[in-house]
């Protein structure tokens, strides 16, 4: 394997390529430590203990010091690893890691986020957003159901009629403003996520 060029990533790292194509980031002294610069030759041993002890090593408290500062879903902990330019291979490595100590978790990351939302936004809102984050649907429904019967909210009727009540109070609605002004409320609410029934009967509440 030849290293065909190693770029300068900022002031710390630089990206290595071998036989024409990315591999890894590395630190510069570790470019000096396994004697890496363009044109040289980089041995299988070599390539092993950088991915398979070096990096894997880094990917892992990358993901570890992420997680202390807050909750991720699998999703976003992998796009955010995958910016800092790991393999693929070290990614999934690293989530299998986090996931293993239960550091990392959708189902809880899910539930603490509805808990946390239900009261303020609306049903579909919460599922739009978690999905958007990367939770899947098989985790995410079963278990928005669980919690809002839990809570006295199986429907989600009276509450999403309060939440678009309070908005339009914010918004300065009034039945009397003219239609145009109307039809921005109408559609701020249903950027909100909340259904033209709901928005109707709440414009219409007296």
């Amino acid at each position: 394997m030849i290293v065909t060029d190693v770029v300068e990533l900022d002031k710390k790292r630089s990206k290595v390529f071998i036989d024409g194509e990315f591999a890894f980031v590395l630190y510069k002294g570790e470019l000096r430590e396994y004697k890496i610069k363009a044109g040289s030759e980089i041995s299988q041993s070599i390539y092993d203990e950088i991915i398979e002890v070096v990096l894997s090593k880094r990917a892992k408290l990358r993901a570890m010091n992420l997680l202390q500062k807050r909750d991720y879903t699998e999703k976003q902990l992998s796009d955010k690893l995958s910016e800092g330019l790991y393999p693929k291979e070290l990614v999934d490595e690293a989530i299998e890691y986090v996931k293993s100590y239960k550091y990392l978790d959708d189902e809880r990351f899910a539930s603490d986020y509805i808990t946390y939302h239900m009261s303020m936004r609306s049903r579909n809102r919460i599922v739009q957003d978690l999905v958007q984050k990367g939770i899947s649907k098989d985790i995410l429904m079963p278990l928005m159901d669980e919690i809002y019967e839990e809570s006295g909210l199986e429907s989600g009727e009276d509450v999403e009629l309060e939440q678009i009540q309070k908005l339009l109070i914010k918004k300065h609605y009034d039945k009397d403003m003219d239609y145009k002004d109307k039809q921005k409320i109408m559609a701020f609410l249903m950027r909100k996520g909340y259904s033209m029934d709901k928005i109707r009967r709440a414009m219409d509440y007296d």
